[in-house]
């Protein structure tokens, strides 16, 4: 399956579990306040729980500890090594993770997302540019989910080579279409429109691009990121003009990325 195509399959599932939940679960996207109050966990992405049903409590606890890691020792089995012993575990129940180092990349990710909800509302009275509109919000929870990545980003070309191996690209792409709803949806998006999946789907291949763009990035606070976020924000009128950035996301497995992980002895 192309991966634009397999991204708008997931975006097409999200949006069936949506319309499939009885009225009184998503009520609240038909009110039209300017920027509606967020609402408890249950209702995230649709149909994807929170990370607590993401991961059980062991998985949890080592990998809460071995991201604390990750800046030093990056997306590693290493790392998942000391969060095992931090929580007090033998180094062999990190076969209780059998995607490796990828389930550390997805608390990563799972996490982060999460973090949105939760630091809205903050996030738009700390922003001296006006978000008054569905497109202003857009653009500052996107740039807010990219600074999620700063302290990880030295990494993160590594975290892109192991996303892109194929036994973990459904996964990826699925979060990457998690992520997209999550923004639309807490900027206020309430559109049920076919725009809905052109929207996602051209702000999935508009951030996988920036991410990628952020890695290279050695400009004070990420300014060369946010400046390449908002042109093509900009510049976004359909999905087709975006498609070819999750192609080139997902080539990271033939390119840089592999590169970087076989020179410190991982075997691709």
């Amino acid at each position: 399956m192309a991966p634009s195509r397999a991204l708008l399959t997931r975006l097409a599932h999200l949006r069936r579990a949506q319309l499939a939940k009885p009225a009184a679960t998503h009520h609240h996207h038909h009110h039209h306040q300017p920027l509606p109050l967020p609402l408890p966990r249950h209702y995230h992405s649709y149909d994807h729980p929170s990370p607590a049903g993401v991961f059980n409590p062991t998985e949890q606890a080592i990998l809460a500890g071995a991201y604390k890691h990750v800046p030093e020792h990056g997306f590693t089995q290493h790392a998942l090594s000391l969060g095992a012993r931090e929580a007090g575990l033998l180094d062999i129940s990190t076969n209780l993770l059998p995607e490796g180092p990828f389930s550390l990349i997805r608390y990563h990710l799972v996490t982060q997302r999460e973090a949105l909800a939760a630091r809205r509302d903050a996030i738009f009275a700390e922003d001296a540019a006006p978000t008054s509109t569905v497109p202003a919000r857009v653009e500052r929870l996107t740039w807010e989910r990219l600074l999620g990545n700063q302290h990880v980003n030295h990494r993160w070309q590594e975290a892109l080579a192991i996303m892109a191996q194929p036994s973990h690209v459904p996964a990826s792409l699925h979060e990457l279409a998690l992520l997209a709803d999550e923004i639309h949806f807490q900027a206020g998006d309430t559109s049920v429109d076919p725009t809905w999946y052109t929207k996602r789907g051209g702000l999935s291949m508009i951030y996988a691009s920036s991410e990628l763009f952020m890695t290279n990035d050695r400009s004070p606070g990420f300014g060369e990121t946010r400046a390449f976020l908002q042109r093509r924000l900009a510049e976004a009128g359909s999905l087709s003009g975006a498609v070819g950035n999750v192609t080139q996301w997902l080539s990271f497995t033939a390119s840089a990325g592999v590169n970087v992980l076989r020179s410190k002895g991982v075997r691709i």
